[in-house]
This record gives structure tokens, sequence and C-alpha cells, in this order.
């Protein structure tokens, strides 16, 4: 038996082998095939985004910028309530690895810049109705001993099975990215003779720059999950142009325990309003596209009608005596005629009929119509009218203005949850050494800890289970100032005195505002000292 028949028996022995690869490829094509409409409405509403959906076909038409408006005020609401993780114990003996996970997971994801991620994520949000986050290991971070990493994935290069409601339930998860041919040669350089132009045709955005993608492969990250002994372990496995180049299975290190311990699909999609039978949603642009382009219609008839009011014509006999040049030229204070009758005879101005008012109120009722639908209404950008200058009456209409935003943040919140968790699980697979973490604590203070493996394990050895609270920072400055000022109330009314200690507590107890239990803790230590002295 020759070598090269000896190595292709040893490659069919595999689990995971070029069959697997040829079937796993066939399967992609039947997952692209079920999201085709979901990415043509992607795309389409990108072009939406970017106020570039009229063709030449559509004349003069200019959009106005209504639902642009609405979409980057829900963005600012979005970012002004960046979600805060904190970890709670189940069990008395987890308290120090729950306050350890406390300090650590903010920092972890401060590392990624996942105020950036999630920035970008609730673009996709707002637009399409789906953002993806990503999160794995990438053992090239940290210079090469590897770390959590957490990041946008766009739902364009992602896969699954057509019908699924949860990404968890689907059979396979493809995540697919071009690549370089050079970088692909040097990482692998038995992949290097199969490159070539892309194999797989993902769907893309419409581009200001010419994209050329002949130089480029692409790579499929195939993730599939299988029962091992009443578990659910999930494997992992890359290829590119038929060409396999890992896969999980055929590790010894990961064949039994699978490619991550928590068993899960890496993906986390964060949908804005759900659709029944798929795990995407839409968004603000598929329900405010039809107003908006009634208001554009009407606007540019608008536009129009007054563009022709201010444009002066005539009708002009041909066998006038006028001299059309200079009644043409405005800047000549004379004009010329011959004969001896009414100039007026050879020319007549034409009349345009005046444009209702009614079609003015019908566009600023659609203008209204979009911002009551998208929620975007005028109080919830800072807008009051009816002589409204409380601080506290002003903050009274935000609040209740933004119960949409309220909304639909939540269910990022549960998203941010869920990344928290993973994150958490990657930590305890992962940290094997300790890692080093620099905390800096509120008065400005630096203080140095370690997390590990060993760090988040019970004292039997096991592994603890903690509930992820999510809450969310309010970052405007209007919401400063009236903290501020709640302060400043609270200190007239006597609330920090030391003799009112117990009437303070039952106060602060009925109210809910953030920092509400640092305040209560003190003024019961100080209350405490008092009663001792």
């Amino acid at each position: 038996m020759n070598i090269s028949s000896k190595s292709a028996k040893r490659r069919k022995a595999l689990a995971v082998n070029e069959d697997s690869v040829r079937e796993a490829y066939g399967i992609l094509q039947k997952y692209k095939a079920g999201k085709a409409s979901l990415e043509a409405r992607i795309i389409e509403n990108e072009e939406w985004w970017r106020m570039r959906h009229y063709g030449k076909s559509d004349g003069d038409c200019v959009p106005s910028a209504w639902l642009f408006n609405s979409i980057i005020n829900k963005h600012a609401d979005a970012m002004d309530s960046l979600p805060d993780v904190t970890c709670l114990a189940r069990e008395e003996s987890d308290r120090n690895a729950a306050r350890l996970l406390t300090e650590v997971v903010p920092v972890i994801l401060e590392q990624n810049r996942f105020d950036a991620t999630y920035s970008d994520c609730w673009y996709d949000k707002l637009k399409s109705g789906t953002a993806c986050y990503g999160v794995f290991w990438n053992c090239a971070l940290d210079g090469g001993a590897g770390n959590v990493d957490v990041r946008r994935v766009d739902i364009l290069n992602l896969f699954w099975e057509p019908g699924v409601s949860d990404l968890q339930h689907s059979k396979n998860i493809f995540h697919v990215e071009l690549c370089d041919n050079s970088v692909l040669a040097d990482k692998y350089p038995d992949l290097a003779d199969s490159l070539s132009s892309p194999g797989f045709d993902t769907s893309k955005y419409i581009f200001d720059d010419a994209v050329d993608t002949s130089d480029k492969s692409c790579v499929v990250d195939w993730y599939y999950k299988k029962q091992n002994g009443g578990r659910t372990v999930l494997h992992f496995a890359k290829f590119c142009n038929g060409v396999l180049l890992y896969a999980s299975e055929n590790d010894e290190n990961c064949k039994e325990r699978g490619f991550y311990d928590h068993g899960m699909y890496p993906f986390f999609i964060d949908r804005m309003y759900p659709v029944q039978g798929s795990p995407c949603g839409f968004g603000v642009i598929d329900t405010m596209k039809g107003t908006q382009s009634q208001i554009d219609a009407l606007g540019d008839s608008v536009v129009r009608n007054a563009r022709m009011a201010a444009t002066r014509r005539f009708f002009v006999r041909s066998d006038g005596s006028l001299n059309e040049e200079e009644f043409a030229d405005w800047r000549r204070p004379f004009v010329h005629y011959m004969g001896s009758g009414d100039p007026s005879a050879s020319i007549m101005p034409i009349e345009l009929p005046h444009l209702s008012d009614t079609y003015v109120a019908i566009l600023n009722n659609k203008i209204d119509e979009l911002k009551e639908t998208s929620g975007n209404r005028d109080f919830s950008q800072g807008t009051v009218s009816g002589g409204v200058t409380a601080a506290a009456a002003i903050e009274a209409l935000q609040e209740a203005g933004s119960k949409t935003s309220r909304d639909i943040l939540s269910s990022s919140y549960r998203i941010f949850e869920d990344i928290c968790a993973t994150v958490i699980k990657l930590v305890r697979q992962f940290y094997t050494v300790p890692r080093c973490f620099r905390i800096t604590g509120e008065a400005g203070g630096e203080e140095f800890i370690y997390c590990g493996t060993e760090d988040l394990s019970t004292q039997y050895g096991g592994e603890p289970v903690f509930d992820i609270k999510v809450r969310a920072h309010k970052k405007s400055a209007f919401s400063r100032a009236s903290m501020n000022e709640l302060a400043c109330e609270l200190y007239k009314m006597g609330i920090f005195a030391p003799e009112n200690g117990e009437s303070a507590c039952l106060c602060l107890e009925m109210m809910e505002f953030e920092g509400r239990d640092e305040i209560l803790r003190r003024i019961k230590d100080k209350a405490a000292r008092g009663a001792a002295l």
C-alpha cells in the first residue's frame, strides 16, 4: 500500500473529513436560500438609512430625514443607558467569586471596547430589526495567551436552519467571512494550492467604493451540536474552498468535551420587533418607510409648487412688438416696444393656482404620524411647549415619552445577560493561569486583583452558579442635574442629620434612585456608631 492511500484512509477515519465538509457546504447552501428575503430586506433598509432609496426614475425627489432623525434619537436613548452588570451569588460560599466577577467582567468588556460594539449593534437593531453579538475565545489576544473576544457579527454572514425562532435550536450554525488569500496562505500553508476567488457568494451591501474580491476566499466557521453521555456538546470546524482547516472532533483535547464547555452557539441575536418562525425581527425603517415615502412625496410637491410660483412665466405673442430680451432682464429699467398700442396685449403672465393650506396640513400630519408611531415625540428630544419650564415636569414628560425606548432596551439587556454569562463561562474554562486586572474605584484609587479558574470554583471543586443583574447607567446631563437637585432637596429636609437617622432610613427605603443603597448604608453605619458612643 502506497503512502497516498494510507493518508486517504487516515483522513477517512477522522470524525470530520472532506466528505463532512462537502455535506456541510450543501447544508450551508440550503440555509442561505432560506434567508434570501431577509438579506434583500436588510440591504434595502441600508439604502433607506443612507437616504439613497430614490433612483433616477423618481425625478428630483429629495428624501427628508424624519426617519433618520427617529433612528438616531432612539440610538441616543440606548447609549444614554449603557448596561452595567452585577453578579450575585446563590450560595453564601460563592460570595467572594461573585464580587470578583462583578469587578472583572466589566473590565473584560471594556478591553473589548464593548461600548463601540453596543453602538454598532444598536444601529443594526434599529435599521434592520436584528443585531448579532459574537462571544468567542480568541487565542491571538494578549500576546498569544488568549482572551475573551466580544464583537459585532454581520447578520448577512450568519446562516442558520430556516424556520427556527432561537439560534440555539438550529442543527448547525455557519459564519462566513472573506479573507485575503495571502493571509490564508501564510496561516495555512497547505491551503495555498486551493485558494481562488470566493467559492461562496454572500450577500453584500451597496458600497461607495469598488470592492474587489478576486483575491479573497470564503472561510466558513461551522458550529454544530451533538449529544454525548446525556449532555449537549458543541463542536466547531473551519474550512475553506472544500479544504478542512480545523475540527474539534479531530482534536483529542476537544473530542469528548467539545469546543466550548458551555455547549451553546457563541452568537446572540437581539431583535427589535419579533417575527414568528425567525430569530430575526424588523426595525424602525420597516415600519416607517411607507410614511416616510408619503412625507417625501408631499414635501416634494409643496417645494415644486413654491418653486414654480416663485418663477414668473408669461405668454408672449409670436407677432408681438415687445423686446423679450429686455423684458426678461430684471436689471434693465426700460423695456422697449414698437407701435402705439398697449404693450400688455403682446404679453400675459401665467397665473398658477394657489396651493391650499390643506396640503401643508396633511404634510405636517404625516410628520406627526411618523413621530408618534416611532415614539420620537418632541419632548423626548428635549423640546417642550405650553410653558413647561420646571426640571421635574420636563423629566416627567421625557420619562413618559421614552417608555417605548425602555421596552426596546429591556430586550437588549436580556441579551447582555446572556453575553455576560457566556463571558463568565469562558473565563472559567480558559483562565487556567490567573490573569491580573486593574480595578479603578469610585474615589479614583486603583486595586490589582487576580482571577483564574480556581477562583471560580466552590470549596467542593464544583462550579458556582450566579444570578446576573443588569442595570442602566443614565449618562445624560439632564439626569445628572436632576440627581443633584434631589440631593440638595434631601439635604434641606435634614435627611443627612445624625439625629434623623431612623426616619431617614424609612424615607430612603421607599425611594428608588441611583446610589440609594450606598447612601442608606452610610446613614445606617453613622447611626450605629452614634449609638455605640
